[in-house]
Parts: structure tokens; C-alpha cells; sequence
């Protein structure tokens, strides 16, 4: 009995001594969850999809690749105005045609989906973690709670049920911002990667 109750007390006071870091790693994600909504905002105001310029680009491009006309090419996708992460991958092909290397720009394609992947990794990483550090936010000032109310001790259960409720709150939040961005942004850049991967088909026409 000795030593389940040793083995107890270590539990609880291992359990306990980590309130500290999951309050101080809550706050922490509340913060960057409110920097990623500002971030989110920034590129909605951003974001741009011309259609039409879209097709007639890709086929211009089409048409100057399949006859070898690379600067030319070239100057059309230089031309494009779209979504930040398509002109940026225009522009980064535009340099490739221009070098006649047109065997790395599905690599390049690839490097995109990549980084796209990269961002969504931020959200959902906090969407997951943000509920289980708010979970544990609220479990653990429940043993001093129970404590304090066999004790009757009613400013200590006040104190660590206040910590709790505060806990599960930023959680939550914190969940909430980074599922919905998630959902938002994959969105987004599937749409991205769809008009990509409609250049990179008018680049390899000709190959």
C-alpha cells in the first residue's frame, strides 16, 4: 500500500507540475491562432483568379511551345496575373523556359504542392493540438478542486474550476480557428493547384 500510494503521489504531483507549461502553451496558440486570422485576412484581400486570362495564357503558351518559341512562352506566363501562388509559380516557370529546361518545371509543380502542404501543416497541427492542451487544462486542476471540496475549501475549488473553465475556453478557440482555416485554405489551394497544373499540361504539350 506504501508504494501505491508513493506511486500515486508521483503521478499527481508529475500530473499537477504540468498545468504551468499548458497554460504557458495555450497562450501560445491563441496568439498565433490571432495571427493567422490576420494572416488569412491578408491573403483573402490578396487573392485574384482571372478565368479568362488563365485559358488564354495556357494557350498561347501552348502554342509557343509547340513551336519551340520559348522566350516567347516565356513572356506570356511573365504576363499572368493570378492568385500569389500561381504567379509565383508562372514566374519561377518563365525562368525555367527561358533556360530550355522544361523537363524540371513538373518538379517545380511538385515543390508547390509541397509548400501549399507546408502551410496547412500550421493549421491543422493546431486545430488538433490546441483541444488536447485544453482537455489537459482542465483536467489537471480537477484533483485540487476535489481536494479544496473535501476539505471545504471553497476559494481553492473556485480557484483551479476558474482554471479549468479558462483552459477548455482558449482550447476551443484556439481548435475552432485553426479547423476553419484549414477548411478555407484547402480550398483555396486546391483551386491553386488545379489552374498549376493547367500550365505545367500547356508546357508539356510541346515537349
Amino acid at each position: 500500500m506504501a508504494i501505491d500510494s508513493s506511486l500515486f503521489q508521483i503521478m499527481y504531483t508529475a500530473s499537477a507540475a504540468m498545468l504551468y507549461p499548458v497554460v504557458i502553451l495555450l497562450i501560445l496558440a491563441v496568439t498565433v491562432s490571432l495571427g493567422l486570422i490576420g494572416e488569412f485576412i491578408s491573403e483573402y484581400a490578396k487573392r485574384h483568379r482571372n478565368v479568362k486570362q488563365l485559358e488564354q495564357i495556357g494557350r498561347n503558351v501552348k502554342e509557343n511551345v509547340n513551336k519551340s518559341s520559348y522566350d516567347e512562352a516565356a513572356s506570356h506566363l511573365l504576363k499572368l496575373e493570378q492568385n500569389q501562388l500561381v504567379t509565383s509559380f508562372a514566374n519561377d516557370a518563365a525562368d525555367h523556359l527561358k533556360k530550355n529546361t522544361l523537363s524540371s518545371i513538373e518538379w517545380l509543380s511538385e515543390e508547390y504542392e509541397v509548400r501549399m502542404t507546408k502551410r496547412l501543416e500550421q493549421t491543422k497541427i493546431l486545430s488538433t493540438v490546441a483541444p488536447m492542451l485544453g482537455l489537459m487544462g482542465t483536467l489537471i486542476p480537477l484533483g485540487p478542486a476535489l481536494i479544496g471540496l473535501a476539505q471545504g475549501d471553497i476559494l481553492q475549488l473556485a480557484n483551479n474550476l476558474m482554471i479549468a473553465f479558462a483552459t477548455t475556453v482558449l482550447g476551443l478557440f484556439a481548435g475552432i480557428v485553426g479547423y476553419v482555416l484549414t477548411l478555407i485554405r484547402k480550398r483555396w489551394y486546391w483551386q491553386d493547384m488545379a489552374d498549376i497544373d493547367y500550365l505545367v499540361d500547356s508546357l508539356e504539350t510541346g515537349q
